[in-house]
């Protein structure tokens, strides 16, 4: 398997699509930072909508944006770059536009805002890794896609991090942080327009992609949909579990999130690097155990009970990031080395689906289990993580044909295809 050995930062930044999109990377990122942890805060405070009304506006948002996927995967099939990215970023300034003018009561104005960031939200991660696609290729393609991740995580937590700190200020605040995001989309979206990168999709070089239909990935999608579990344990499991059944304060929760966003941004590339010494399936299926034992070990530090409880479960939540950065790094990686070059954009709005529904219903399931207790919870996770690794591991595609290839051009002395 050829490996992607050493992280040159400009290069890495080239394979990611130059300069300024990594500014528009950065900007789009900061800018959600600041209005998405808080949009719920939003519809309850400024707009004086109730809790659940809030919620289940802003969950058909999500849910409805994935009808989009479709469109997007055939306009990214026609040779659309930049342009599907910058479009992703230009509906989500539309949805805050929408937002920052509904009158305070209205219900459906608010879901409507929260439609138009959810197009945005589910079509940009298939057009972002369209784009690094047609920029780089092998396994610089799969460490531009890392690094793209870290940055954007790091961007996020500046953003969140400026907002917590501006809460004081009440509603007006809020508001103000809405039209801040509005205005750091608009100009992420004059940035990523601005690369006016287009792909050829005949022109791929073969080591990259094979000829033929779009793989069905039945067994990977499947799987994906459990997978994305594991980005809502910190934000969702995890504190509802301190805080309701260990009686742990808060700052336990917060601590953890914390800790998740920094060692995304530190360890994302060099993991995925690491990494590249092995086929990308194997290191998926690997994802998944590492996810699963990271749930029996929460299984065991909630045995604990108040005291120690809290802290155990702070120290296997390392081990459960370490997993989704394993997992991130190679699952978007896995979709783009498998797909055809003329039809990447339908398998990549295909997996973003399953993504987008794996989010959608996570919170649902987590809030289900819980009550049941730890056993429920995370028994239940992790025997369906391990099943999950299973499926991906024994799945017959493309992808056998692809790690053969590969393997062929490292006999070769060919370095940094993958």
């Amino acid at each position: 398997m050829a490996t992607t050995t050493k992280i040159r930062p400009r290069a890495l930044v080239r394979a990611s699509g130059g300069p300024r999109y990594a500014v528009a990377l950065a900007v789009d990122a900061l800018g959600t930072g600041l209005l998405r942890p808080f949009l719920l805060l939003y519809g309850v405070t400024v707009l004086r909508l109730s809790a659940p009304a809030t919620g289940v506006a802003m969950t058909v948002g999500i849910v409805v944006g994935l009808v989009c996927m479709p469109a997007v995967g055939r306009w990214l099939d026609r040779g659309a770059r930049s342009t599907v990215v910058a479009a992703s970023m230009l509906v989500r300034a539309l949805g805050v536009a929408l937002l920052l003018a509904t009158p305070a009561g209205h219900v459906w104005l608010f879901a409507t805002a929260a439609l138009f960031l959810g197009i945005g939200n589910q079509a940009w991660p298939a057009a972002h890794a369209a784009l690094v696609a047609a920029v780089a290729h092998g396994r610089e393609r799969d460490a531009a896609l890392a690094g793209g991740r870290a940055l954007r995580n790091a961007a996020l937590g500046a953003g969140a991090l400026l907002a917590t700190a501006c809460l004081a200020g009440g509603t007006t605040a809020l508001q103000a942080l809405a039209a801040a995001t509005g205005l750091a989309y608009l100009a992420a979206a004059a940035l990523a327009r601005s690369v006016h990168l287009r792909a050829h999709p005949a022109a791929a070089p073969a080591e990259d992609t094979a000829d033929g239909p779009a793989p069905r990935m039945r067994a990977l999608l499947a799987a994906n949909v459990v997978y994305v579990f594991c980005l809502n344990v910190p934000e969702i499991a995890l504190p509802l579990v301190l805080v309701t059944q260990l009686h742990a304060s808060p700052v336990w929760s917060a601590a953890i999130f914390v800790a998740n966003t920094v060692l995304v941004v530190t360890l994302q590339v060099p993991v995925t690097v690491l990494m590249s010494r092995f086929p990308r399936r194997t290191v998926l299926a690997l994802a998944g155990v590492v996810l699963a034992a990271s749930y029996l070990g929460f299984l065991a530090a909630t045995s604990l009970g108040h005291g120690w409880g809290a802290p155990a479960v702070a120290t296997v939540s390392v081990v459960c990031t370490i997993g989704e950065i394993i997992y991130a790094g190679s699952a978007t990686a896995l979709v783009t080395a498998l797909a055809p070059a003329h039809v990447l954009g339908r398998a990549l709005a295909r997996f973003e689906l399953s993504t987008g529904f794996g989010l959608a219903v996570s919170p649902a399931a987590i809030t289900a289990l819980a009550p049941h207790g730890p056993a429920a919870l995370w028994g239940s996770l992790a025997a369906a993580t391990l099943l999950s690794a299973s499926a991906v591991a024994t799945e017959k595609d493309q992808g056998a044909r692809l790690d053969g290839c590969q393997s062929g051009i490292r006999r070769a002395g060919i370095r940094g295809a993958g």
